[in-house]
Order: structure tokens, then C-alpha cells, then sequence
């Protein structure tokens, strides 16, 4: 079989080593534009296997829809717009508590066609799963968990509609043997589950928590958001055995319990990184919209925040005037960076509000860095005169960008990697 591969970053390189052991001919294309790649004529090849951020052509296919064509076990598929990952990690810690033998893989950052000739069938599968997997996608997972769905990727999407009309196809294609769980909170999430044929559970639960409640307490990571994204994995895992998820929790109690307390969270993920000086730094940094945006900054509802925010906004700036307000409203002092740092800063000074670059004195609330290492320089001086002149107050440094990493950093695990590492040097 012959095959293209479009696209060569992570997902392109498992594929192309997947089937060349497989013993098949590919071909890589690579450092194109959307426009070039689809004048290409690739009338000679067996099959075409796009990139994820590749929109879907005629005639294409993706590597996700190949392994769900492939895969030999049971799918739990994750997606909404922000907790997919965390939600992925506790339904695997979970499972592999239960006994199951668990591959997590997709948007998370492990290629699914790495392990799809490990699979088998008595195992499991947890893909987490982003609107640029499931743009094409025509086999829904047994098990479909959608969480809040907000407005994101529309530098890539056509439009808003364009990227739930993506998210669906999650639960778009399940037979009435399947499973929906979904956000009963959140209309899109509500409405993609109508598109179900399979058994639709809401959550979060309404009535009868006192249990549910309780095991969620174990829980270690900051959030409300959290809790939720724990409840959503319990709903999961009570499909995955067919239990009501009140019999799951008296059950297998103390096993979950145990799963969830040693759940650390996911790196960047609102990240506890360490205590100085009273003061707490959280990385936050796979923060790149303001639906994420307002989670982290909900999560220390009791602490003065000091917020370094800004990269490259996927939303044309439509979202920024949501994002200043939520630092109004969240923040005891805002560090904006990047490229929507400074678009932030020009919207600021044309409603009068003023903002002082970082190493100006002033009682400022905003001010602008010109390197993350000088925000953070700033970050840790505000932070300290805060809890000095206030010891009552619980302070926390918070990088949470709000935005994409690619004006300054090859990726949001580089813009992590290096905050982490010039807080460690404090």
C-alpha cells in the first residue's frame, strides 16, 4: 500500500514509523501551506492520512480515524474545551487501579499508532481527543465524554460552528449500545449529546452526592473545574463497567479514593511548583483561551493573585476585552507579556488605564514585561511586597498566558519548561 503523510511533526512521524514496519511505502509532505497541499494529486496513493490541524479534504483520512478503524478494544473518547487532559489522566489512574490494562493516547501527546499493534483486546483505550481529530471522524468511541465546550481554535476553524460541528462527530456516530457523558451545565456540550444514539448521563450530578462528594475530597489539585473533570472520569469509568456510577463508588470505593488522592494533576496544568517567601507559583501554562483563562484564576478563591498573562491570541482579539476583564475582576496585579500582552496594554491605555513597563515603580495593576524572564523577575518583587505589608494574605504567582506560546516559544511545553525553570532558580 502506498501512503502520503501529510504533515511531519509528532502524529506524522508515528505514522510514518507505523507503517513502514508494516512494511508499506510512504511518503512525507511536509512545509506546505493549506492551499498548496490541497492542489496536490495524490491519485497514486492508496491512502492520505492528514496532519490534525489540517482541515479535512476529499479523498483524506487522519491517523485517528485509521486507529478507530483498527483498534481491537474498547474507546473512551475525551474532548471538550478545556480539562481534557486532566480528565484523560484520572479516568487511566482509575482504570489501572481496577486492574485494567490502559492506553492513553492522542491530544494528550502520545500517537495513537505507537502502541495500536500493542493493543488487545481485553484492554482499554483513553484518547484524548481535540476538534482537529474529530473533524473527520465517522466512528464515534463506545464510551464519549464531552466536556465545556467554549470558543477556541478559530484562527484554524471557519467559524465557532464550524468547530462544534467538529466536537460532535464524538457522539455523532454511537449506536445504542454506547455511552454519552456530558456537561449538563454547558448547551454545546448538551446539544452535541442529543446527537447520541447511545445511553445519555449528565453530570455534574444534581441530587444524592453525599458519596460522590466525599471521594471527590481526595482529590489534590486545585479547582472546582477539577472536581468536575474527576466526576466526569468517575461517569466514565462507571460506563465502562455498565454500573450506575452511585454502585461504581460503593463498590470499588477505596481503590478510587486511592486513585484519586495520589492523582498529582498534569504538568502546566495549574502546576504547584514550590513556596518562596510565603509566596506560591503555579504553572499554568497549557492555559491558551478565556474559557481556561477563567478557571485558573477561579481556583484560588481565596488567595491575591499575581497574574503573568499574554502570547499569541487564537481569536482574532475577540476574546481580549473578556480576558481584561477578568483581570480586573480576578487579579491583584497583572504581568501582560507576548504579543497579545502588548494588544492588551494598547486596549488598556485607550480607556485611560495605565500600564507601566516591568522595572517602573508605580501602584500600578498592569504592567508589560518584554521577556518572561523579567515578568517573572517582577512577578516574585509584587508578590513578596504584598505578603510583606499584608502577612494575612494568601499570595500565589500565576502564569496563566491565556493565550497560545508561538510569538516566543516553540510550544506551550517550552513556554512551561523555561517558567519553570527560571522560577526554580529564584
Amino acid at each position: 500500500m502506498r501512503i502520503a503523510i501529510l504533515g511531519y511533526g509528532k502524529e506524522g512521524k508515528s505514522a510514518k514509523s507505523y507503517f513502514q514496519n508494516q512494511h508499506h511505502d510512504t511518503k512525507i509532505f511536509d512545509n506546505f501551506t493549506p492551499e498548496t497541499i490541497a492542489k496536490e494529486d495524490f491519485s497514486s496513493f492508496d491512502l492520505v492520512l492528514r496532519s490534525p490541524s489540517l482541515k479535512p479534504h476529499n479523498g483524506w483520512s487522519s491517523m485517528t480515524t485509521y486507529f478507530f478503524e483498527h483498534c481491537p478494544c474498547p474507546i473512551i473518547g475525551i474532548t471538550g474545551t478545556k480539562g481534557k487532559g486532566t480528565t484523560c489522566s484520572i479516568i487511566t489512574a482509575i482504570l489501572k487501579s481496577l486492574g485494567k490494562t490502559v492506553w492513553l493516547v492522542g491530544n494528550i501527546g502520545n500517537p495513537a499508532l505507537d502502541v495500536l499493534d500493542k493493543i488487545q483486546p481485553s484492554d482499554i483505550v483513553v484518547y484524548e481527543m481535540s476538534s482537529f481529530q474529530l473533524w473527520d471522524l465517522e466512528k464515534s468511541p463506545h464510551i464519549a465524554v464531552i466536556l465545556s465546550i467554549e470558543p477556541d481554535h478559530l484562527n484554524i476553524h471557519k467559524d465557532y460552528a464550524d468547530y462544534v460541528a467538529a466536537k460532535s462527530n464524538i457522539a455523532k456516530h454511537q449506536t445504542t449500545q454506547d455511552f454519552c457523558i456530558y456537561n449538563q451545565n454547558n448547551s454545546d456540550s448538551t446539544n452535541i449529546a442529543k446527537q447520541s444514539n447511545g445511553n445519555k448521563i449528565p453530570y455534574p450530578k444534581k441530587d444524592n452526592r453525599q458519596t460522590l462528594d466525599k471521594i471527590l475530597d481526595a482529590l489534590n489539585i486545585p479547582g472546582q473545574h477539577n472536581r468536575e473533570n474527576a466526576e466526569a472520569a468517575l461517569c466514565a469509568v462507571a460506563a465502562y463497567f455498565n454500573l450506575e456510577l452511585e454502585d461504581l463508588l460503593t463498590q470499588k470505593y477505596d481503590a478510587i479514593y486511592t486513585a484519586l488522592q495520589n492523582f498529582e494533576g498534569l504538568p502546566h496544568r495549574l502546576q504547584f511548583l514550590r513556596k518562596l517567601n510565603t509566596v506560591k507559583y503555579y504553572d499554568d501554562n497549557f492555559c491558551t483561551n478565556a474559557a481556561s483563562f477563567e478557571v485558573a484564576l477561579k481556583a484560588f478563591p481565596d488567595a491575591k493573585i499575581i497574574l503573568i498573562a499574554g502570547g499569541r491570541d487564537k481569536t482574532a482579539n475577540q476574546d481580549l476585552p473578556e480576558i481584561i476583564n477578568l483581570m480586573q475582576k480576578y487579579t491583584t496585579k497583572t504581568i501582560l507579556m507576548g504579543e497579545s500582552g502588548h494588544e492588551i496594554a494598547q486596549i488598556l491605555t485607550h480607556s485611560n488605564i495605565q500600564v507601566i513597563p516591568a522595572g517602573s515603580t508605580g501602584d500600578n495593576h498592569f504592567f508589560l514585561a518584554e521577556s518572561l524572564k523579567s515578568a517573572v523577575a517582577l512577578s516574585k518583587q509584587l508578590a513578596e511586597d504584598l505578603s510583606k505589608n499584608n502577612p494575612e494574605h494568601h499570595v500565589v504567582v500565576l502564569m496563566s498566558p491565556a493565550a497560545a506560546s508561538f510569538d516566543m516559544f516553540e510550544n506551550v511545553y517550552d513556554r512551561g519548561a523555561q517558567f519553570q525553570e527560571i522560577v526554580r532558580q529564584l
